[in-house]
């Protein structure tokens, strides 16, 4: 199996993403991510093996994981729910899709991803992060983390000293290799 596709409720008040069948959900999106047709929303451990688990067509909203404790791996049932989708969540969140096509047509230098996977900007969830708006960059500086199948790669800035107008992408966000992490001045 490449990939697993979740179930699309929308027979509620807000539309729910569920369990395709039983298995450990974990590798779950942070809340608040943005949620479209094909987004990695996790992984479905199923008899041992972890499936990548994605949204279906006609998904889209910001994520938010159903309320309990936050497990590393949580046993779910087929139709369980995973998150449900707030499509006027949007308005408030960063489309890292858009804001990446936005950064990309800036007239200042920017910094792209060597690599894709899902991006965090900051060494542990309590810590602050590696880079913000305003702060100055040197070469060799962590200025961000990608995680790439369980394991997080250091991304170093390697270019001439400049300052950090915008950092694009958001925590837990799925980024392409290519894509615009900081826009520069």
């Amino acid at each position: 199996m490449s990939a697993l596709e979740a179930i699309l409720d929308t027979s509620g008040a807000t539309p729910c993403l569920r369990a395709p069948c039983p298995g450990l959900f974990r590798d779950a999106l942070a809340d608040g991510a943005l949620v479209r047709a094909g987004t990695t929303i996790g992984a479905l451990e199923v008899l041992g093996r972890a499936v990548p688990l994605v949204a279906p067509s006609g998904a889209f909203g910001v994520a938010t994981q159903p309320a309990g404790p936050r497990l590393a791996r949580r046993p779910v049932g087929h139709g369980d729910a995973l998150f449900t989708l707030d499509p006027e969540g949007v308005r408030g969140a960063t489309d890292t899709t858009v804001a990446t096509g936005e950064a990309a047509g800036a007239s200042g230098p920017v910094f792209r991803a060597p690599l894709g996977g899902r991006y965090y900007g900051r060494p542990a969830p309590d810590e602050p992060p590696f880079v913000e708006a305003g702060a100055a960059l040197a070469g060799g500086e962590t200025v961000a983390l990608i995680e790439v199948m369980k394991t997080f790669n250091r991304v170093r800035y390697d270019g001439e000293p400049g300052r950090v107008v915008r950092v694009v992408p958001v925590e837990g966000a799925d980024v392409a290799q290519g894509d615009v992490l900081l826009v520069l001045e």
